[in-house]
């Protein structure tokens, strides 16, 4: 069914599928027997102090999340707006709108510009489009269909983080610096006849977010536990203790912080270089002690 608004003497139709809200509606009733208030409240561990003059080593990572496999389920669903439970990207989205947090542009992976709510959302595919449609009249008519974020198509998490030894308490630790929501985008290729057309995935780097800052809004936000609905951990106890799956794409390195796409080519060369730069790490740490 559609509805019909009078705007500054034109037509302007909205189909009812575009009226769908952006914003999850709050229960009008307790939605459960008990009232949860524990996570709500719960604040981030605090980092421990690491002096300059105690990092005997350090290495920066860049690695990708692929939020496709099963051990990512967590971060990945629900792609669609519920009440007792939120993806990671969506808790992110609703904390940048309500200036929670702040979004960084993804024109680099420094932090240097920051991004409104309103670009934020454009990135992610939502923006407001203009269309015609005929009314009942026949008629063609301007109207304006309402964007919306489709969650299923944000695939990927680009992560990154600083290892580093701390040769005063004598542990290699890890810190994430950043997170940037990857959109997988398909991509229409125009061959010129009449076959039917063809395409290719484009990953689109959405915006960053600075994990310091937003530590505190996922500590309070809680994953899904498969096993049990009374005890869930938060997104950032998730973080802390490393319970995802990923794959490295890059190490800091003295050709532009090159990718390591640029000297493997390869989907399998790739990967191995990743795990070679993981072992590397281990292996640092490993050869400090002596047996």
């Amino acid at each position: 069914m559609k509805r019909i608004l009078l705007l500054t003497g034109s037509l302007l139709i909205i189909s009812s599928f575009a009226l769908q809200a952006q914003d999850r509606k709050e229960s009008l009733e307790r939605d459960g027997f008990y009232t949860r208030e524990t996570m709500p409240a719960r604040i981030p561990i605090p980092y421990q102090f690491v002096r300059e003059s105690d990092v005997l080593w350090s290495k920066r990572i860049w690695r990708i999340i692929d939020l496709r496999q099963k051990m990512n389920y967590p971060l990945y669903y629900p792609t669609e707006l519920m009440q007792d439970r939120e993806s990671l990207v969506q808790r992110l989205v609703r904390a940048i709108k309500f200036n929670e947090i702040n979004a960084y542009d993804p024109i680099d992976d420094e932090f240097t510009t920051r991004m409104s709510y309103e670009q934020v959302v454009k990135n992610l595919g939502a923006e407001d489009r203009p269309d015609k449609q005929i009314d009942e009249n026949g008629q063609e008519v301007d109207v304006t269909i309402k964007g919306q974020i489709r969650w299923g198509d944000i695939k990927e998490l680009l992560i990154k983080e600083d290892w580093f030894f701390d040769k005063q308490r004598s542990v290699m630790e890890v810190r994430i610096i950043g997170i940037c929501p990857i959109l997988h985008k398909l991509q229409i290729l125009k061959t010129g006849g009449e076959e039917e057309p063809s395409g290719q995935i484009q990953r689109v780097q959405t915006f960053w977010v600075y994990f310091p800052e937003a530590r505190s809004v996922l500590a309070n936000t809680d994953v899904f536990n498969a096993f049990n609905d009374a005890q869930r951990i938060s997104f950032d106890d998730l973080f802390w203790k490393r319970h995802f799956d990923s794959y490295i794409i890059r190490e800091s390195n003295v050709w532009d912080n090159r990718l390591i796409t640029d000297y493997t080519f390869t989907g399998l060369q790739t990967l191995l270089e990743g795990e070679r730069i993981k072992t590397n790490i281990f292996n640092f740490e490993h050869d400090l002690w002596e047996y």
